[in-house]
């Protein structure tokens, strides 16, 4: 089932401090653009969103960049253009860019067993017997080795235990979350637990189908981030912020918020009886980005930043793998990591996105049926309704910030309409 990309990409939304840094374009009709102003007024009256921050930018400049709306209800702070958003699976990009990385250094394959890095994965397999009792399982050995492709482009069988769809592997990893994540769901902990502890223990948890078989949405990425500290010998956030971070001047993004910058993050915001409140979850602290041990590091999941700092990271895809002469991928590898790879490991022709080596991808089909975007754009969101998309073709990227939870409005979808109609040329 395909039911999580609809949920990440299209439940995914924006907020007043005006801050446009340019709105005419030789490209984009600035009045077009403005409509931006009307969607996003119009969902904060209508009580569908509390506010949102967004951008805009075309063949590399940034033309639209705003915040709208009340942030804080408690305080009444408007959003800011320069707040900092847990981004959750917007980390995934930035991540598998690592992988990429590494790939292009040699140190690994694409197709590599993911066992010959993580020997706990040797023994995986598929679930085959489940007892609802105890919630205990037995597996049956894979045909396939599950390897960094699969993983990359969420093939790989694994799920994500607490929104899982399928109810008997969600059942095992609510049993056994304890034992490999402790105070916290996988992605979001203030627990003091490392990936290498957490990775080595879900191993042993059942796969959803052979590897290779299906696109299910899961955490592989997770395993990639504690790929990535074994073959870099570093953490996972001291090998982004050498190789991604510093080269593009990300000066707003980590795991984990120096003091000096706490302030600046969002809260996450959910409405009871019509009215918007600070949002809490009893299964992990929401506050993670600032409290807690700060010391697991999710690939998949674990990111906060600004909508500036996630533009300069979306910049290298549009310009053969570099942003203002800082190279970060070689131009093939730009041009792999945007090409559909569900039609080369499921052979079939998934009905949702595509899935690149970093992201999901619009393919010829999806433009045929309305997707916005062109051929080789890659999308994406996230958890707490943040949401990207970077068009090669056009050379044109949006970015809209939220920060909502059990919220579902379509203004992600429109936000992205309004750009593209907004073309001149």
């Amino acid at each position: 089932m395909r039911l999580s990309l609809p949920i990440l990409f299209f439940t995914i939304c924006f907020t007043l401090s005006c801050n446009n840094t340019k709105t005419e374009s030789d490209f984009l009709n600035s009045t077009d653009l403005n409509q931006i102003d009307n969607l996003i007024e119009k969902a904060i009256n209508k009580n569908s969103i509390p506010g949102a921050v967004v951008l805009v930018a075309k063949n590399n400049q940034i033309v639209y960049k705003k915040a709208y709306g009340i942030k804080n209800p408690e305080t009444n702070d408007n959003y800011q253009v320069d707040d900092i958003f847990r981004i959750a699976s917007m980390t995934k990009a930035i991540t598998s860019t690592g992988i990429m990385k590494l790939w292009e250094r040699g140190l690994i394959g694409l197709d590599d067993p993911i066992e010959n890095y993580i020997p706990e994965f040797k023994n995986v397999g598929v679930l085959d017997k489940f007892f609802p009792k105890d919630s205990t399982f037995t597996i049956k050995p894979t045909k396939n080795k599950l390897t960094v492709r699969h993983l990359l482009t969420h093939t790989s069988g694994l799920g994500y235990g607490f929104i899982d769809g399928n109810p008997k592997i969600k059942a095992t990893y609510v049993k056994e979350k304890n034992k490999f994540m402790p105070g916290g769901v996988l992605g979001f902990s203030d627990s003091d637990v490392t990936i290498k502890e957490t990775i080595k223990r879900m191993a042993k948890m059942p796969l959803h189908h052979e590897p290779g078989e299906r696109f299910t949405y899961s955490i592989g990425i997770d395993v990639l981030g504690y790929l990535i500290e074994i073959i870099s010998g570093e953490t996972l956030s001291e090998f982004l912020e050498k190789e991604i971070f510093k080269p593009l001047g990300m000066k707003d993004t980590y795991f984990y918020l120096p003091e000096e910058k706490k302030n600046r993050l969002v809260p996450i915001l959910t409405k009871k009886e019509e009215q918007w409140s600070i949002f809490d979850d009893p299964r992990y602290n929401v506050n993670y980005p600032v409290e807690g041990a700060k010391k697991f590091y999710s690939g998949g999941g674990g990111l906060s930043s600004t909508v500036e700092d996630y533009y300069k990271f979306l910049s290298i895809f549009l310009n053969n793998g570099t942003y203002n002469s800082k190279k970060i991928i070689s131009p093939s590898t730009n041009q792999l990591i945007q090409k559909d790879q569900l039609i080369k490991i499921t052979k079939t022709s998934d009905p949702g996105l595509g899935h690149g080596l970093v992201s999901g991808i619009i393919r010829e089909i999806d433009v045929l049926t309305g997707a916005k975007g062109s051929e080789g754009t890659i999308v994406w969101g996230g958890y707490f309704n943040t949401a990207y998309f970077a068009d090669p073709d056009q050379k044109i990227i949006g970015i809209i910030y939220k920060q909502t939870q059990l919220i579902s409005e379509p203004t992600s979808e429109r936000f992205n309409q309004i750009i593209y109609g907004a073309l001149q040329n």
